[in-house]
């Protein structure tokens, strides 16, 4: 109960930081020029000044700032998120269709460069200043280093171009009318060059801070005591030795859950997704306000569940802080 009590008080806090970022990204856009219907009148060519006024009265872009975002602010205690004038439905139906290809997206990433940057945190570790330890580093640090985008497309030139191994973009196969298990597989054929596109960057954080904490808990009195007693490598390695270095993990798990959503926008463009990364680009090019503030609300709960179940597992690998 004490954990729980512990990750309602971080859920109850997240509560204004979301408040302020929608206020706040309101008020920028409201800085910018144009509006939703300056992009419409674009789209079909022009129009007469009353026909502008009109929509604007309709889609409520006639009153001034603080009304709108008072009108906002009371639809979405509604769960209301508005009517997207550039897609012509719901907003909420709109980012519906979108959710699950960027969920599957994070989730996969997010996945792949734990567990990937865990395992090779504990070779380097275990090997360190030798062979092993070098060219992990190394690898690292040449991931960290290159833009997510030449990732991608150099994985399309290989693999999707030369090789033809892999498709070279979107969500799944348009037009086959595939089904249950046979759709699965066919949308993580399609997710598992993006996927591991944006992992291989978050891939060498982890691998470097999983390095840093093993190297560091290995030093710790209770590690000696364990050798002493002569518990077996792996035993102290698994029970005693991963379990503490976990925690900074745990940690950087919570920190780049916002990170890994906005390095989609990019991985998403360039494969080509049909998520919620590159309904954001769209949206902000087209000026849909509705849409855009609807993207970051739920790009902003997302976050805050993420922390949420960070909180959980932190205080579960760590009993001080339950104690708390």
């Amino acid at each position: 109960m004490r954990i729980l009590g512990l990750a309602l008080r971080r859920l109850a806090a997240s509560l204004p930081t979301l408040l302020i970022i929608l206020v706040g990204l309101f008020l920028l856009l409201q800085l910018a020029p144009g509006d939703t219907v300056d992009a419409l009148v674009a789209q079909i060519g022009g129009g007469d000044p009353a026909m502008i006024d009109e929509l604007r009265r309709f889609y409520g872009l006639d009153a001034s700032a603080a009304v709108q975002l008072g009108n906002y602010l009371w639809r979405l205690v509604r769960l209301d998120l508005g009517f997207s004038a550039i897609y012509g439905k719901p907003v909420a139906t709109v980012i519906i269709e979108r959710l699950p290809a960027t969920l599957l997206l994070m989730s996969s990433s997010l996945a792949l460069a734990f567990a990937a940057g865990m395992a090779l945190g504990i070779v380097a570790a275990q090997r360190v200043n030798r062979w092993p330890d070098t060219l992990i580093s190394t690898l690292g640090l040449i991931f960290y280093a290159t833009p997510s985008f030449w990732f991608g497309l150099m994985g399309i030139v290989i693999f999707s171009i030369h090789l033809g191994w892999l498709p070279p973009g979107g969500f799944e196969e348009i037009g086959a009318g595939h089904a249950g298990l046979r759709r699965a597989v066919d949308i993580f054929w399609h997710l598992l060059l993006p996927t591991l596109t944006l992992a291989l960057i978050f891939l060498a954080t982890y691998l470097r801070i999983m390095r840093a904490a093993m190297l560091e808990v290995m030093t710790l009195d209770f590690v000696r005591t364990a050798r002493a007693k002569g518990l077996a490598p792996t035993a102290i390695t698994v029970r005693h030795v991963m379990r503490n270095a976990l925690l900074p993990m745990i940690t950087l798990v919570g920190l780049q859950a916002g990170t890994i959503l906005g390095g989609s926008v990019v991985v998403e463009s360039v494969f080509a997704l049909p998520g919620l990364g590159r309904l954001a680009y769209e949206s902000v090019v087209q000026r849909d306000l509705n849409t855009l503030l609807g993207i970051v609300f739920v790009s902003a709960v997302l976050v805050i569940v993420v922390n949420f179940l960070v909180d959980l597992a932190y205080a579960r690998l760590d009993p001080r802080v339950g104690a708390g």
